[in-house]
């Protein structure tokens, strides 16, 4: 389980008069609808970026074998995120089991014409039992017996990442690929950290000083966190 240090004793920002602190927020709104007009340009390059085209994979679902245009599910685009697994443990990445904890209303692609699930290169069995464990709520994958996650950047005893495919009729193609930090665009849980005002209080952020700072990683909720939380008995 994460440990957090007591923050009550730590530095605050410093106090000024309302006039002052709007002058301040308005110079820092005006980075933040920059960055906004950035992310704006680099989703247009994106919508932008050349596709391939990928062949007829077959994965397993939880009713069986299935092929890669009908994870689709009649859909016309896919977002696949590949959940990193260790075969034979008890808990699996602690990251990958936080971060697709925050999905639990996937609806609203379907007006996208959207799906978005979790491959694994875990069996089918155990990533299903997996699932109900920790209480994922997102529709699971097994790759264990398909090139496909090697093929798209997300190998056996590999890290995490986002796919994205669009389809053509039965025509897959691949249109984007990230990993890493990458994955936090699709994170509403650094977006939210972020506003506070001690932000994620790890060591290798840029902070006033006297501000809580811990190591990477040790306040996120690992797998037994999420379990606890969000599981059967949840």
């Amino acid at each position: 389980m994460s440990t957090v240090p007591d923050t009550r004793a730590s530095a605050l920002p410093p106090v000024v008069d309302t006039a002052t602190w709007r002058e301040q927020l308005a110079a820092l709104r005006a980075r933040e609808k920059a960055a906004t007009r950035e992310l704006d340009a680099i989703a247009a390059q994106r919508r932008r970026l050349p596709m391939v085209e990928m062949p007829d994979y077959t994965l397993v679902g939880a009713e069986g074998p299935v092929r890669l245009v009908d994870v689709f599910d009649g859909a016309s685009q896919l977002i696949t995120y590949h959940h990193m697994w260790s075969p034979g443990r008890e808990w699996q990445c602690g990251g990958c089991t936080g971060f697709t904890s925050q999905f639990t209303r996937l609806e609203f692609l379907q007006a996208y014409d959207a799906r978005f699930v979790v491959v694994t290169q875990g069996r089918i069995d155990e990533a299903l039992a997996y699932r109900e464990k920790v209480g994922n709520q997102m529709t699971w994958y097994s790759t264990a017996d398909s090139p496909f996650g090697a093929d798209v950047d997300a190998p056996p005893g590999g890290g995490f990442a986002v796919n994205v495919f669009l389809r053509d009729g039965d025509r897959v193609f691949r249109t984007w690929h990230t990993d890493g930090r990458g994955t936090e665009q699709i994170s509403h849980t650094f977006a939210l950290v972020d506003l506070l005002p001690w932000g994620r209080q790890e060591a290798w952020q840029d902070s006033p000083p006297g501000w809580p700072q811990s190591p990477t990683y040790e306040r996120w909720l690992d797998s037994p966190d999420i379990a606890r939380l969000y599981g059967p008995r949840g």
